[in-house]
C-alpha cells in the first residue's frame, strides 16, 4: 500500500492543508509541513505534522508531533510518547497511550481509555501473520480486502517530505486530478489531469493533459495530451505530442521526437495486464459454464438411464399380465370349436 506516493483526484494543496476528498495514510518517519484535512487519517511512527488535523477518525502512532490541533468526530487513537502542541477535541471514544504530552488539553465526548494502541500497520501485520498461521485464508483475504477499502487515499510513504518548496520520496508518484503546490522529486512521475505548481524531477517522466508551472528533468520524458509546461524541459530523451506546448527550451541528450500519437510503454503493458486479466476471468467463467452445462447433461443422462430400466420393468409386467388373459381367450377358443366339432358329429 505504501509503495507509492499517491495524490488522487480532488486533492487540494492550499496554503497550510491539504484537503483531501477521502482518506489520508502517511508511512513512519515523515514530515509535513501542511496540516491535513480529510475523512480518516492515519499517521505512522515519528511522523511530524506541522499544522492541525480534522477528520473523521484519527489515529496517530507512537512518537509522533503534530504542532497544531487534532479535532476527531469520532473516535481517536493517540499512541504512546505522541505530542499535539495545540488542543485535542474528540466527538467520539479516545483510546490514549502513556506519557502523550497535550498542551492545550483535551476534550473527549466519548469513552476514554487509557492503553498503549498498537501501531496501526503493524497491528495489521501482525494479524494478518496469525490468519495465516491458522490456516484461516477467508478472514485473511476479508482483512485485506477491508484493509484496501480505503475511500481514495492521499498515500505518503515512508521517510517522505511534504511541503511548499519540496515533495521528496523515493517511491514513485502519481498524481490524478489534483492541484499540487511544490516541487516534486521521486523514482518515477506519472500526473494527469493535474496542475502542477513546481517542478517535476525523476527518472521516467509521464504528463498528461496538466499544466506545469516549473521545469521538468529526468531520464525519459513523455509530454501528451495538450499538456502545457510553462519552464524547461532537460532529459536524455524526449518524446512530446502535437498540441502540446513548452514555454522555455527543450533539452533532449539522446533526440527529441515530435508525434502525432506517443505511444507510453509503461501504460500499455498495464492495459495489457488488464486485457489479460479480463481474457482469463472469461475463460474461467466459460470454463465453469462449460463444467455446469456438463454436469446438468450428465445428470439428466443419469435421469434417463434410470428411467428405462423401470419403463423396461414395466413392460414385462404388462406382458406377463396379459399373458394369462391370452391364455385364457385361447383356451375358451378351442373349447368353443370341440363344443362346435360335438355338435356337428
Amino acid at each position: 500500500m505504501l509503495e507509492k506516493l499517491a495524490i488522487p483526484p480532488n486533492t487540494r494543496f492550499e496554503e497550510r492543508n491539504i484537503v483531501a476528498s477521502g482518506d489520508v495514510i502517511i508511512g513512519p518517519n515523515s514530515k509535513l509541513s501542511y496540516g491535513i484535512i480529510a475523512k480518516k487519517i492515519i499517521v505512522g511512527e515519528r511522523t511530524t505534522i506541522d499544522g492541525d488535523l480534522l477528520g473523521e477518525e484519527i489515529r496517530l502512532d507512537a512518537w509522533c508531533s503534530v504542532t497544531g490541533n487534532v479535532t476527531s468526530k469520532q473516535d481517536a487513537y493517540i499512541g504512546e510518547f505522541a505530542s499535539i502542541g495545540g488542543k485535542l477535541t474528540v466527538y467520539g471514544d479516545l483510546e490514549i497511550g502513556r506519557n502523550v504530552r497535550i498542551k492545550n488539553g483535551f476534550e473527549a465526548k466519548g469513552l476514554i481509555t487509557i492503553q498503549d494502541p498498537t501501531p496501526a500497520l503493524f497491528f495489521i501485520f501482525l494479524y494478518l501473520m496469525v490468519l495465516l498461521r491458522l490456516g484461516r485464508l477467508e478472514e485473511a483475504e476479508k482483512l485485506l480486502e477491508e484493509v484496501e477499502d480505503f475511500d481514495t487515499p492521499l498515500i505518503i510513504p515512508e521517510n517522505s517530505q511534504v511541503s511548499i518548496d519540496r515533495i521528496s520520496t523515493r517511491k514513485d508518484a502519481e498524481i490524478v486530478g489534483s492541484r499540487v503546490l511544490g516541487n516534486i522529486k521521486a523514482r518515477d512521475v506519472y500526473a494527469e489531469d493535474s496542475e502542477i505548481f513546481g517542478s517535476v524531477r525523476g527518472r521516467d517522466i509521464v504528463v498528461s493533459n496538466c499544466r506545469v508551472h516549473g521545469a521538468i528533468e529526468g531520464r525519459v520524458v513523455y509530454l501528451v495530451n495538450n499538456s502545457e509546461v510553462f519552464g524547461y524541459i532537460r532529459a536524455d530523451r524526449v518524446y512530446m505530442e502535437d498540441g502540446c506546448s513548452v514555454e522555455g527550451g527543450i533539452m533532449g541528450r539522446e533526440g527529441v521526437w515530435i508525434k502525432e500519437k506517443v505511444e507510453i510503454p509503461g501504460r500499455e503493458e498495464v492495459d495489457e495486464e488488464e486485457a489479460e486479466e479480463e481474457e482469463e476471468a472469461e475463460e474461467v467463467q466459460e470454463t465453469v459454464e462449460g463444467n455446469e452445462a456438463e454436469a446438468e447433461k450428465s445428470d439428466e443422462d443419469e435421469k434417463e438411464e434410470a428411467v428405462k430400466p423401470n419403463e423396461q420393468k414395466e413392460e414385462e409386467a404388462n406382458e406377463l399380465k396379459e399373458a394369462p388373459e391370452a391364455k385364457v381367450e385361447e383356451e375358451k377358443d378351442e373349447m368353443g370349436e370341440g363344443e362346435v366339432q360335438k355338435d356337428v358329429s
